[in-house]
């Protein structure tokens, strides 16, 4: 063998362990998800406590990598630096202490100044009902029906929480969904407010 061919052989196989060889579609479909959230929260301040965090999750959470290789570069690979970072997430330890800097940061004055915000509150409590019986519909067993719709009433733990005792294989769909909705509030709601309300209204 040749010092060219030798060359080229071990080109190939460094070509092979990169992450542009392993990369696949649904890879790239959720890295621009992640930097996406990092934009909106940077750029347009929406939620940067949780949105930064879920982001940055999202971004190494789906980093390509040659999974047969023993490397230990993954997230979900034993005995990695970011699957020690992971067993915050997996173990729970992550959103209580989220929900517990922001509870520290919760202003209730608008509510004291017009209780009747209550009742917005409790109308999501409706939320709960519909989503369990939309997901009973489509498939889902009745446990994972209520770990999916507890997302619509409750904060993130309550829902991670809940998905750990009854849909632990859900718990991390559940948890992107649950604190992403919260935070892309500001960019959900003005597109239905604007085509439910008139001008005057608004």
């Amino acid at each position: 063998m040749g010092f060219i061919d030798f060359l080229g052989d071990n080109l190939v196989q460094f070509w092979e362990y990169t992450g542009f060889a392993n990369c696949t579609l649904p890879h790239l479909a959720m890295i621009l998800v992640g930097f996406f959230f990092i934009y909106l929260a940077i750029k347009k301040n929406f939620e940067p406590m949780l949105l930064v965090p879920i982001g940055f999750g999202i971004l190494i959470g789906n980093i390509p990598f040659k999974i047969d290789a023993g490397l230990e570069v993954g997230i979900y690979e034993e005995g990695s630096v970011l699957n020690i970072l992971y067993q915050g997430v997996s173990a729970g330890w992550y959103p209580p202490l989220v929900f517990l800097g922001i509870g520290a940061m919760t202003d209730f004055s608008s509510l004291i100044a017009n209780p009747k915000l209550m009742l917005v509150g409790a109308a999501a409590q409706f939320g709960i009902f519909g989503a369990y019986m939309v997901a009973l519909a489509i498939g889902f067993a009745p446990d994972q029906a209520g770990a999916i719709a507890i997302i619509g009433g409750a904060d993130g733990p309550t829902a991670i929480f809940l998905s750990s005792k009854l849909a632990p294989n859900l718990m991390g769909a559940i948890a992107v969904s649950a604190y992403s909705y919260m935070a892309l509030v500001p960019v959900i709601q003005p597109p239905i407010m604007r085509l439910l309300t008139t001008k005057k209204e608004r």
